[in-house]
Protein backbone atom coordinates (compact mmCIF):
# COMPACT_ATOMS: atom_id res chain seq x y z
CA UNK A 1 0.00 0.00 0.00
CA UNK A 2 1.29 3.64 -0.98
CA UNK A 3 1.84 6.57 1.57
CA UNK A 4 -0.90 7.99 -0.62
CA UNK A 5 -3.56 5.69 -0.33
CA UNK A 6 -3.18 5.29 3.24
CA UNK A 7 -2.97 9.35 3.46
CA UNK A 8 -6.32 9.38 1.82
CA UNK A 9 -7.97 7.00 4.00
CA UNK A 10 -6.77 8.21 6.84
CA UNK A 11 -7.92 12.39 5.82
CA UNK A 12 -11.13 11.00 3.79
CA UNK A 13 -12.91 10.52 6.95
CA UNK A 14 -12.23 13.62 8.92
CA UNK A 15 -13.33 16.08 5.43
CA UNK A 16 -17.16 15.17 5.81
CA UNK A 17 -16.51 15.55 9.69
CA UNK A 18 -15.20 18.87 9.25
CA UNK A 19 -17.50 19.97 6.51
CA UNK A 20 -20.70 18.96 8.51
CA UNK A 21 -18.86 20.78 11.94
CA UNK A 22 -18.67 23.82 9.96
CA UNK A 23 -21.97 23.86 7.46
CA UNK A 24 -24.67 24.79 10.95
CA UNK A 25 -21.77 27.87 11.82
CA UNK A 26 -22.55 29.09 8.10
CA UNK A 27 -26.13 28.43 7.38
CA UNK A 28 -27.57 31.32 9.91
CA UNK A 29 -25.11 34.09 8.24
CA UNK A 30 -26.27 32.74 4.95
CA UNK A 31 -30.10 32.76 6.28
CA UNK A 32 -29.94 35.88 7.14
CA UNK A 33 -28.14 37.46 4.07
CA UNK A 34 -31.06 36.04 1.95
CA UNK A 35 -33.87 37.28 4.33
CA UNK A 36 -31.77 40.70 3.95
CA UNK A 37 -32.15 40.18 0.66
CA UNK A 38 -35.61 38.88 0.07
CA UNK A 39 -36.84 41.86 2.13
CA UNK A 40 -35.26 44.62 -0.01
CA UNK A 41 -36.55 42.79 -3.21
CA UNK A 42 -40.28 42.69 -1.51
CA UNK A 43 -40.07 46.89 -0.60
CA UNK A 44 -39.05 47.23 -4.19
CA UNK A 45 -41.78 45.20 -5.48
CA UNK A 46 -44.55 46.70 -2.77
CA UNK A 47 -45.28 49.76 -4.63
CA UNK A 48 -46.03 47.65 -8.07
CA UNK A 49 -48.12 45.20 -5.84
CA UNK A 50 -50.20 48.43 -4.34
CA UNK A 51 -50.36 50.11 -7.16
CA UNK A 52 -52.01 47.13 -9.36
CA UNK A 53 -53.69 46.00 -6.82
CA UNK A 54 -55.39 49.56 -6.29
CA UNK A 55 -56.13 50.26 -10.36
CA UNK A 56 -56.30 46.52 -11.50
CA UNK A 57 -57.32 44.03 -9.30
CA UNK A 58 -59.71 46.06 -7.19
CA UNK A 59 -61.36 47.66 -10.08
CA UNK A 60 -61.80 44.21 -11.79
CA UNK A 61 -63.44 42.89 -8.53
CA UNK A 62 -65.42 46.29 -7.72
CA UNK A 63 -66.90 45.95 -11.42
CA UNK A 64 -69.17 42.45 -10.24
CA UNK A 65 -70.74 44.34 -7.57
CA UNK A 66 -71.46 47.55 -9.57
CA UNK A 67 -73.28 45.16 -12.26
CA UNK A 68 -75.61 44.24 -9.72
CA UNK A 69 -76.77 47.72 -8.23
CA UNK A 70 -78.28 50.73 -9.53
CA UNK A 71 -76.22 53.63 -9.28
CA UNK A 72 -75.15 56.97 -10.67
CA UNK A 73 -71.35 57.11 -9.89
CA UNK A 74 -71.80 60.41 -7.44
CA UNK A 75 -74.61 59.57 -4.86
CA UNK A 76 -73.71 56.99 -1.64
CA UNK A 77 -76.82 55.46 -2.73
CA UNK A 78 -76.67 52.28 -4.39
CA UNK A 79 -79.74 50.14 -4.70
CA UNK A 80 -79.22 45.90 -5.49
CA UNK A 81 -81.29 44.88 -8.51
CA UNK A 82 -79.48 41.88 -9.12
CA UNK A 83 -79.40 40.92 -12.87
CA UNK A 84 -81.45 43.39 -14.09
CA UNK A 85 -78.79 45.78 -15.30
CA UNK A 86 -77.88 42.25 -17.44
CA UNK A 87 -81.18 41.90 -18.81
CA UNK A 88 -81.38 45.42 -20.05
CA UNK A 89 -77.83 45.12 -21.33
CA UNK A 90 -78.95 42.33 -23.23
CA UNK A 91 -82.16 43.61 -24.45
CA UNK A 92 -80.42 46.85 -25.53
CA UNK A 93 -79.98 46.72 -29.75
CA UNK A 94 -76.92 49.10 -29.78
CA UNK A 95 -75.35 46.35 -27.46
CA UNK A 96 -75.43 43.77 -29.69
CA UNK A 97 -74.44 46.73 -32.29
CA UNK A 98 -71.15 47.30 -30.42
CA UNK A 99 -70.35 43.62 -30.05
CA UNK A 100 -70.96 43.05 -33.77
CA UNK A 101 -68.55 45.98 -34.50
CA UNK A 102 -66.14 44.77 -32.21
CA UNK A 103 -66.10 41.31 -33.72
CA UNK A 104 -66.12 43.14 -37.36
CA UNK A 105 -62.81 45.14 -36.32
CA UNK A 106 -60.82 41.62 -34.57
CA UNK A 107 -61.49 40.19 -37.80
CA UNK A 108 -60.08 42.63 -40.13
CA UNK A 109 -57.04 43.54 -37.60
CA UNK A 110 -55.69 40.29 -36.52
CA UNK A 111 -55.72 38.47 -39.52
CA UNK A 112 -54.41 41.54 -41.33
CA UNK A 113 -51.24 41.58 -38.17
CA UNK A 114 -50.71 38.03 -38.26
CA UNK A 115 -50.23 36.66 -41.32
CA UNK A 116 -48.86 40.36 -43.02
CA UNK A 117 -46.27 40.74 -40.22
CA UNK A 118 -45.64 36.61 -40.59
CA UNK A 119 -44.30 37.62 -44.50
CA UNK A 120 -42.73 40.33 -43.47
CA UNK A 121 -40.66 38.54 -41.00
CA UNK A 122 -39.53 36.01 -43.40
CA UNK A 123 -38.12 38.84 -45.78
CA UNK A 124 -36.35 40.89 -42.99
CA UNK A 125 -35.19 37.16 -41.47
CA UNK A 126 -33.14 36.59 -44.74
CA UNK A 127 -29.45 36.88 -44.03
CA UNK A 128 -29.05 38.18 -47.72
CA UNK A 129 -31.45 41.50 -46.68
CA UNK A 130 -29.22 44.77 -46.16
CA UNK A 131 -30.38 47.18 -43.86
CA UNK A 132 -32.63 44.60 -42.23
CA UNK A 133 -32.12 45.94 -38.50
CA UNK A 134 -33.12 49.68 -39.84
CA UNK A 135 -36.56 48.42 -41.32
CA UNK A 136 -36.96 46.13 -38.05
CA UNK A 137 -36.67 49.68 -36.13
CA UNK A 138 -38.81 51.57 -38.54
CA UNK A 139 -41.67 49.05 -38.43
CA UNK A 140 -41.49 49.44 -34.88
CA UNK A 141 -41.37 52.80 -33.98
CA UNK A 142 -45.36 53.41 -34.01
CA UNK A 143 -45.47 50.96 -31.44
CA UNK A 144 -43.66 52.96 -28.78
CA UNK A 145 -46.04 56.49 -30.25
CA UNK A 146 -48.47 57.10 -27.67
CA UNK A 147 -51.90 55.27 -29.08
CA UNK A 148 -53.89 58.76 -28.33
CA UNK A 149 -51.56 61.06 -30.24
CA UNK A 150 -51.82 58.52 -33.06
CA UNK A 151 -55.28 58.88 -33.37
CA UNK A 152 -55.41 62.75 -32.62
CA UNK A 153 -52.71 63.27 -35.62
CA UNK A 154 -54.74 60.75 -37.69
CA UNK A 155 -58.07 62.57 -37.18
CA UNK A 156 -55.67 66.09 -38.54
CA UNK A 157 -54.74 64.20 -41.28
CA UNK A 158 -57.55 62.65 -42.15
CA UNK A 159 -59.64 65.84 -42.25
CA UNK A 160 -62.13 66.42 -44.89
CA UNK A 161 -61.33 70.35 -44.88
CA UNK A 162 -57.86 70.62 -43.83
CA UNK A 163 -56.25 67.56 -43.78
CA UNK A 164 -53.18 66.78 -46.34
CA UNK A 165 -54.99 64.00 -47.58
CA UNK A 166 -57.77 66.22 -48.83
CA UNK A 167 -55.73 68.34 -50.09
CA UNK A 168 -53.64 65.92 -52.08
CA UNK A 169 -57.29 64.55 -53.73
CA UNK A 170 -58.11 68.58 -54.41
CA UNK A 171 -54.62 69.09 -56.10
CA UNK A 172 -55.23 65.23 -58.25
CA UNK A 173 -58.99 66.61 -58.86
CA UNK A 174 -60.57 63.80 -56.98
CA UNK A 175 -62.27 66.43 -54.65
CA UNK A 176 -62.02 66.17 -50.71
CA UNK A 177 -61.67 62.61 -48.87
CA UNK A 178 -63.49 61.98 -45.82
CA UNK A 179 -62.91 58.25 -44.92
CA UNK A 180 -63.58 58.71 -41.20
CA UNK A 181 -66.89 60.68 -42.15
CA UNK A 182 -68.52 57.70 -43.69
CA UNK A 183 -70.01 55.02 -41.79
CA UNK A 184 -68.92 52.66 -44.43
CA UNK A 185 -65.61 53.68 -44.35
CA UNK A 186 -64.91 54.68 -41.04
CA UNK A 187 -64.50 51.15 -39.54
CA UNK A 188 -62.02 49.83 -42.04
CA UNK A 189 -59.80 53.17 -41.85
CA UNK A 190 -60.01 52.90 -38.23
CA UNK A 191 -58.72 48.90 -38.45
CA UNK A 192 -55.93 50.17 -40.72
CA UNK A 193 -54.27 52.26 -38.82
CA UNK A 194 -54.95 50.04 -35.85
CA UNK A 195 -52.66 47.86 -37.95
CA UNK A 196 -50.20 50.06 -38.79
CA UNK A 197 -49.43 51.12 -34.82
CA UNK A 198 -49.04 47.75 -33.34
CA UNK A 199 -47.63 45.74 -36.66
CA UNK A 200 -44.67 46.38 -35.01
CA UNK A 201 -45.15 44.01 -32.24
CA UNK A 202 -46.48 41.28 -34.05
CA UNK A 203 -43.58 41.28 -36.14
CA UNK A 204 -41.60 41.20 -32.89
CA UNK A 205 -43.23 37.87 -32.11
CA UNK A 206 -42.53 36.38 -35.32
CA UNK A 207 -39.09 37.29 -35.88
CA UNK A 208 -38.46 35.45 -32.36
CA UNK A 209 -40.11 32.55 -33.33
CA UNK A 210 -37.71 32.83 -36.67
CA UNK A 211 -34.82 32.48 -34.48
CA UNK A 212 -35.76 29.30 -32.89
CA UNK A 213 -35.54 27.50 -36.07
CA UNK A 214 -31.96 25.53 -35.97
CA UNK A 215 -29.42 27.09 -38.43
CA UNK A 216 -28.68 23.18 -39.58
CA UNK A 217 -31.72 21.76 -40.60
CA UNK A 218 -31.59 25.24 -43.01
CA UNK A 219 -28.10 23.76 -44.28
CA UNK A 220 -29.03 20.13 -44.68
CA UNK A 221 -31.85 21.29 -46.72
CA UNK A 222 -29.34 23.16 -48.84
CA UNK A 223 -26.74 20.39 -49.25
CA UNK A 224 -29.92 17.82 -50.31
CA UNK A 225 -30.27 20.31 -52.94
CA UNK A 226 -33.89 21.49 -51.86
CA UNK A 227 -35.13 25.20 -53.24
CA UNK A 228 -36.01 27.87 -50.71
CA UNK A 229 -40.08 27.10 -51.61
CA UNK A 230 -39.46 23.76 -50.11
CA UNK A 231 -37.13 24.47 -47.44
CA UNK A 232 -40.05 26.39 -45.74
CA UNK A 233 -42.84 24.19 -46.83
CA UNK A 234 -41.19 21.54 -44.98
CA UNK A 235 -38.70 23.09 -42.55
CA UNK A 236 -40.02 26.41 -41.67
CA UNK A 237 -43.93 26.07 -41.55
CA UNK A 238 -43.96 23.39 -39.24
CA UNK A 239 -41.58 24.62 -36.26
CA UNK A 240 -43.63 27.62 -36.39
CA UNK A 241 -46.92 26.41 -36.16
CA UNK A 242 -46.68 26.05 -32.59
CA UNK A 243 -46.36 29.59 -32.38
CA UNK A 244 -48.75 30.19 -34.30
CA UNK A 245 -51.70 29.66 -31.53
CA UNK A 246 -49.40 32.29 -29.41
CA UNK A 247 -48.95 35.01 -31.46
CA UNK A 248 -53.04 34.79 -32.68
CA UNK A 249 -54.33 34.51 -28.75
CA UNK A 250 -52.11 37.87 -28.12
CA UNK A 251 -53.07 39.20 -31.18
CA UNK A 252 -57.14 38.75 -30.94
CA UNK A 253 -57.05 39.80 -27.31
CA UNK A 254 -55.20 42.82 -28.23
CA UNK A 255 -57.96 43.82 -30.96
CA UNK A 256 -60.42 44.34 -28.16
CA UNK A 257 -58.34 47.07 -26.62
CA UNK A 258 -58.80 49.49 -29.11
CA UNK A 259 -60.52 52.41 -27.21
CA UNK A 260 -58.12 55.09 -27.02
CA UNK A 261 -57.24 55.09 -30.61
CA UNK A 262 -61.11 55.03 -31.24
CA UNK A 263 -62.50 57.39 -28.89
CA UNK A 264 -59.62 60.09 -30.62
CA UNK A 265 -60.41 59.51 -33.93
CA UNK A 266 -63.77 59.04 -33.86
CA UNK A 267 -65.49 58.67 -30.63
CA UNK A 268 -68.18 55.99 -31.92
CA UNK A 269 -69.15 57.77 -34.60
CA UNK A 270 -70.27 58.40 -37.56
CA UNK A 271 -73.82 57.35 -36.52
CA UNK A 272 -72.16 54.85 -34.20
CA UNK A 273 -70.88 52.97 -37.05
CA UNK A 274 -67.14 52.84 -34.96
CA UNK A 275 -68.39 52.79 -31.87
CA UNK A 276 -66.74 49.33 -30.12
CA UNK A 277 -67.83 48.12 -27.00
CA UNK A 278 -65.28 50.04 -25.05
CA UNK A 279 -66.78 53.02 -26.55
CA UNK A 280 -70.28 51.77 -25.26
CA UNK A 281 -69.41 51.35 -22.05
CA UNK A 282 -67.68 54.93 -21.63
CA UNK A 283 -70.79 56.35 -23.01
CA UNK A 284 -72.95 54.93 -20.17
CA UNK A 285 -70.08 55.13 -17.60
CA UNK A 286 -68.50 58.43 -18.29
CA UNK A 287 -69.94 60.28 -21.30
CA UNK A 288 -74.11 60.27 -20.41
CA UNK A 289 -75.67 63.37 -18.40
CA UNK A 290 -76.95 60.88 -15.70
CA UNK A 291 -74.37 58.52 -15.61
CA UNK A 292 -75.38 54.45 -15.50
CA UNK A 293 -72.46 52.72 -13.90
CA UNK A 294 -74.07 49.77 -12.98
CA UNK A 295 -75.41 49.40 -16.62
CA UNK A 296 -71.72 50.37 -17.60
CA UNK A 297 -70.10 47.54 -15.36
CA UNK A 298 -72.94 44.79 -16.53
CA UNK A 299 -71.95 45.21 -20.25
CA UNK A 300 -67.86 45.33 -19.04
CA UNK A 301 -68.24 41.89 -17.56
CA UNK A 302 -70.41 40.59 -20.40
CA UNK A 303 -67.90 42.17 -22.81
CA UNK A 304 -65.19 40.51 -20.39
CA UNK A 305 -66.79 37.09 -21.34
CA UNK A 306 -67.20 37.81 -24.90
CA UNK A 307 -63.13 37.84 -25.30
CA UNK A 308 -63.30 35.08 -22.93
CA UNK A 309 -65.06 33.07 -25.66
CA UNK A 310 -63.56 34.29 -28.19
CA UNK A 311 -59.97 33.30 -27.18
CA UNK A 312 -61.66 29.60 -25.85
CA UNK A 313 -62.99 29.10 -28.83
CA UNK A 314 -59.59 30.08 -30.72
CA UNK A 315 -57.96 27.42 -28.54
CA UNK A 316 -60.25 24.50 -29.37
CA UNK A 317 -60.46 25.22 -33.17
CA UNK A 318 -56.83 25.01 -32.70
CA UNK A 319 -56.27 21.43 -30.69
CA UNK A 320 -58.88 20.17 -33.28
CA UNK A 321 -56.79 21.50 -36.14
CA UNK A 322 -53.68 19.94 -34.45
CA UNK A 323 -55.35 16.24 -33.99
CA UNK A 324 -56.62 16.56 -37.29
CA UNK A 325 -52.90 16.54 -38.69
CA UNK A 326 -51.75 14.33 -36.16
CA UNK A 327 -54.63 11.88 -37.62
Amino acid sequence: MTSSSVLTRSTSPARPRALAAARPLRRPAQRARLRRRNLWIYAFLLPTFVLYGMYTLYPMVASYWYSLVEWNGFSADQTFVGIENYRAVLADPMFWSAVRITVVFMLIVAPLRVLGAFVLAIVLNSPKLPLSSFFRTVYFLPVVTTTAIVGVVMRFILDPASGPLSVLGRVLGTGPIDLLGSSETALPTAALIYVWKFFGITLIYWLAALQTVPKDLYEAARIDGAHALQVFRHITLPLLLPFLLIISVLTVEDCFHAFDLMQTMTAGGPFYSTEIIEIYVYRYAFAATIPQLGFASAAAVLFGLLVLVVVGAQLWLTRLARRGGRA
